[in-house]
């Protein structure tokens, strides 16, 4: 299989990491999809973003979610994504909170980086921002357990994405959050292999 990735993604880690956690990660090449020159994302995914996986049958598999419900499938299922119900729903839920944190604190980097400054809106900025303040609030409020699943997965990448381009602002008023973050990623396989870089 190959996943291609961009090293700073969130979503790649997310995907990377699970990799790790199901004992996949040998089996997967990392292909850096930043500035391809064949084009190889867009002609294989028409949404032309990362991650991409793909599979050893050479089809085609995105975004993060599906391809870690297919990570999972390989591994022999139940191992990332529960499959008794109510532990199921939660931990899918407790992934779509993280995911749409990352959409939302990627797009208030993306205003400073590829903006120009007198294009920036700050109302537009504010209102991401929002989405994950409130998203980081409502993570310190439940504090998620230390079981290794896709929510408590991608809640991980989610953190160590903002501790890496937000310098960790987040911390200092989610204490509980914070401590968890610490514990757990420090016990997840494949969380200090796959650290961002760019």
């Amino acid at each position: 299989m190959k996943l291609r990735y961009s090293p700073a993604s969130p979503f790649a880690r997310k995907c990377a990491i699970a990799s790790h956690v199901l004992g996949l990660a040998g089996r997967i090449e990392l292909v850096d999809g930043e500035g391809d020159p064949g084009d190889a994302i867009r002609s294989r995914n028409p949404l032309n973003k990362i991650p991409l996986l793909v599979a050893d049958d050479g089809d085609a598999i995105f975004d993060s979610v599906v391809i870690c419900e297919y990570l999972d499938h390989v591994a022999g299922g139940g191992r990332i994504i529960p499959s008794e119900p109510k532990a199921r729903f939660r931990a899918l839920t407790l992934q779509a909170l993280a995911d749409g944190a990352m959409d939302a604190s990627i797009l208030v980097m993306y205003e400073g980086r590829f903006r120009e400054p007198d294009q920036h809106s700050p109302r537009w900025v504010a209102m991401q921002q929002k989405k994950v303040d409130t998203s980081l609030d409502s993570l310190e409020a439940m504090t998620p357990d230390d079981t290794i699943h896709i929510g408590s997965i991608a809640t991980s990448a989610l953190l160590g994405y903002l501790d890496f381009r937000f310098k960790g602002a987040w911390r200092e008023s989610r204490p509980k959050l914070a401590a968890w973050f610490d514990g757990f990623s420090a016990k997840l396989p494949g969380y200090a292999a796959t650290q961002p870089v760019g």
